[in-house]
């Protein structure tokens, strides 16, 4: 590695064709639209880094960001593109420095913020990653512009190992890890001046990264850096936990928990007081549990926030739940459902009248197949009425009831008058108890279609359930359709992938016939973080109401008999269902374990 060398358009692109990541084609496609890519995009973040101190930002747009932006095909592999990512690790290969790939749920805030200034770590895009051994590794986007390097080693007396990352990966670093930081920190100093955080609105604009300022409130700032944070990670919910002499964060990903940042315990009651203000709750009110919800846009898409606060030994905890769009509404066949069973469920939900039932434990994904399925049959000649509690996304297509036990609006009561709206379609969130069972069946009796949900374990203990509610067998075989009872399961990376070949006892465990399985299992790599999974799909167990079924609930509520006829007939069981995907590589033999 030498000083004299220049990260430049021209100098990747070398490398890139070296490496055969690009063939002729690609570098001649490189150099004649490099400068005029370069120019726009810093056009781009000149508009985005309009402030004055972020203005040095866009004007060093990188040569892996220009060649990025050009969305060209991998030599390699056509279906893949060079990203940014991938041109990064080619340059530090080339320069003889680790890659790294920089995953915010790893890093711990004190190293990435206390060992350099802010604008120091902007100026030169530079940001600490670890320290070990007295040694801070040092993620760097340019290994030619050492100065940052050459005056930390004399000034400070640091020992640094570099490593080379991209300008991406460290900006938002810089952005989420210092913005943060200097919140919590400046708040925990003027906590008591904090009373007034906000305006009382149902909407919320969370600002751009870039508009977050020192000068704003720091508890303001707090809240939405963590929030944008969650975003980005795609996290399903927040976790914000008081303990003795500190506060936890923690987001849920792909269903499990991930330690992210500490807050001083002084911070705590104000950035409760934040979210409850957002969320329309009576901050006052510090004894009784809370629910309330925010809506707001992140990337010009609406985002649903259900926020619940729970009264704990140590303070109030608060758990945010995050509702996108494109997870609560996907097109039934990007489910996980199987051909088919996809048919049948489709045959259930097209149907005019009766009772459709998805069952599972919380965190299953019920709400989703419910809601995707209401919204593959919506039309304006349909009108779908649903009684949530509560409502977990508002949709304007469908007509929207929210349950409030205080003042008597409960599932059973909002049914009989929904039952007057002329609906066609109606959604319970839930089946608890005997009113709203008996309502649901007459509603399903009088020509309307009905979907609910009931916490159960499988399908066929479902018909057990509804009997215990006081529901006589006859009245379920006139209603009921068919009964889906589901589960997640967390998908294998497809980054890093590995085959393995099932041990005798897991074959056993599974009773399967054969003696040997090839199965898949996920190494572990920077897109998954290390955990060798990256999404979840789901596996199902459809019960269809055949005659035979019939025959058997009028006679007993005994669902070991209707599983053995469910099973003659074709049904696959929960367990069944997932040790086919994770035959077919979906999933790991980990997972078939402990979900099923």
């Amino acid at each position: 590695m030498t000083d004299k060398k220049a990260l430049t358009i021209e100098y990747v692109t070398g490398i890139l064709k070296k490496k055969k990541l690009i063939g002729e084609a690609g570098e001649k496609e490189i150099l004649i639209k490099g400068d005029v890519q370069r120019a726009r995009l810093k056009k781009t973040q000149e508009s985005f880094y309009s402030t004055k101190r972020l203005h040095s930002i866009a004007e060093t747009v990188s040569p892996a960001e220009v060649i990025a932006s050009l969305n060209l095909p991998l030599l390699t592999d056509a279906k893949k593109t060079l990203t940014e990512d991938v041109i990064t690790e080619a340059i530090a290969e080339e320069v003889g420095l680790p890659y790294r790939k920089i995953d915010p749920l790893k890093l711990n805030l004190d190293i990435v913020t206390s060992h350099i200034p802010r604008p120091f770590a902007q100026r030169y895009l530079v940001v600490p990653i670890e320290e070990k051994g007295g040694i801070i590794t040092l993620a760097v986007a340019d290994p030619f512009n050492l100065e940052a390097v050459e005056n930390l080693k004399s000034t400070r007396k640091m020992k640094l190992s570099l490593v080379l990352s991209s300008k991406s990966d460290i900006l938002k670093i810089v952005r989420e890890f210092y913005g943060f930081r200097y919140s919590v920190g400046a708040a925990e100093k003027e906590f008591s001046s904090s009373s007034e955080l906000g305006n009382l609105e149902q909407y919320v604009r969370l600002k751009g990264a870039v508009e977050l300022d020192a000068t704003d409130q720091h508890i303001v700032n707090a809240v939405e850096y963590l929030l944008h944070y969650a975003y980005d990670q795609k996290a399903s919910d927040i976790h914000i936990e008081p303990k003795r002499d500190r506060s936890l964060v923690r987001l849920r990903i792909d269903g499990v928990l991930h330690y992210i940042h500490t807050v001083p315990k002084a911070v705590h009651p104000s950035i409760i007081s934040r979210v409850k203000m957002l969320s329309r709750m009576d901050i006052a009110e510090k004894r009784k549990p809370q629910d309330g919800r925010i809506k707001t846009v992140f990337r010009d898409k609406e985002i649903e926030l259900r926020v619940s606060t729970l009264p704990t030994a140590f303070g109030e905890k608060v758990v945010i739940r995050i509702f996108d769009p494109e997870v609560l509404f996907q097109d039934l066949s990007g489910l996980g459902f199987f051909p088919g069973e996809l048919e049948l469920f489709n045959s259930f939900i097209k149907k005019t009248y009766g009772i459709v039932l998805v069952t599972g434990p919380t965190g299953s994904g019920k709400t989703t197949t419910l809601y995707s399925a209401m919204k593959s049959i919506s039309s304006p000649e349909v009108n779908i009425v649903t009684i949530e509690d509560p409502i977990e996304m508002v949709v304007e297509e469908f007509n929207q009831v929210g349950v409030q036990p205080q003042i008597g609006v409960d599932f059973a009561n909002s049914l009989r008058t929904i039952l007057r709206q002329d609906p066609d379609i109606i959604m319970v969130g839930e089946i608890r108890d005997k009113e709203t069972a008996d309502n649901a069946v007459q509603a399903a009796l009088t020509g309307h279609l009905v979907f609910s949900t009931l916490h159960t374990n499988d399908a066929p203990s479902s018909v057990t359930r509804l009997m215990d509610l006081g529901v006589p067998g006859f009245l379920i075989n006139s209603t009921v359709v068919g009964i889906i009872a589901q589960r997640l399961l967390r998908k294998i990376c497809s980054h890093c992938r590995k085959m393995r070949t099932l041990r005798p006892e897991e074959v056993e465990n599974l009773k399967l016939k054969e003696k040997e399985y090839k199965v898949y299992y996920g190494e572990g790599c920077i897109e998954c973080r290390g955990t060798g999974y990256k999404g979840r799909t789901g596996a199902f167990e459809i019960l269809d109401f055949s005659d035979k079924i019939k025959a058997i609930v009028s006679r007993t509520s005994d669902s070991t008999l209707i599983l053995k006829t469910a099973r003659a007939e074709g049904m696959a069981t929960l367990r069944e269902s997932a040790i086919k995907k994770m035959l077919m590589g979906i999933t790991t033999y980990e997972e078939v374990i402990s979900i099923t």
